[in-house]
């Protein structure tokens, strides 16, 4: 027995016609909408089974099981959405958060340590409460947009020089 039962409105019906009689329509959405139709179950719909569909349309039964669940949860719209990217993980660090990692970073290691590790800023960045739960990949993707290397002694802070130029680079040409 079917857990998500297909069951269009008139003017579902008439938004699915449109998608696939459209002159310039994606591919995939013109499929999703003819498999949405024979599926059906509702009073003017044809109400095919999911391995009819399937078979109608050179696809599986589960891609027609999974794109009836989709429309029961998330409605037409999300439906015709293609593949997961409503299921998207929202990133661990926003861009303040990056720039207050990145901040971290450059400064003194805690003691007893060398320097800073991605484990150890990850720790330390939940500690402070810039992020609820950070991994040491979604650091590693923040730092690696910088010119900051941990495994050196410096950690990319920019150092002022000791000795000024005697003659500075725009005075050359």
């Amino acid at each position: 027995m079917k857990k998500y039962i297909v069951e269009l409105t008139a003017q579902e019906r008439t938004q699915l016609k449109g998608i696939i009689n459209a002159d310039r329509m994606a591919a995939y959405k013109r499929r999703y909408a003819h498999l949405l139709l024979k599926a059906d179950q509702g009073p003017h719909g044809p109400g095919w089974t999911d391995a009819r569909v399937a078979e109608a349309f050179d696809v599986t039964p589960l891609r027609v099981e999974r794109l009836r669940r989709r429309l029961v949860e998330r409605g037409l719209a999300g439906a015709l959405e293609h593949g997961n990217r409503g299921s998207y993980r929202v990133k661990a660090l926003d861009g303040e958060a990056e720039a207050r990692v990145i901040t971290l970073a450059c400064s003194e290691p805690p003691a007893g340590r060398n320097r800073w590790t991605l484990r150890l800023l990850a720790d330390q960045a939940v500690a402070l409460g810039i992020t609820e739960s950070c991994s040491k990949s979604s650091l590693h993707r923040a730092l690696k947009k910088t010119s900051l290397s941990l495994t050196s002694i410096s950690t990319g802070a920019s150092h002022r020089s000791k000795t000024p130029s005697s003659s500075p680079a725009w005075k050359m040409f």
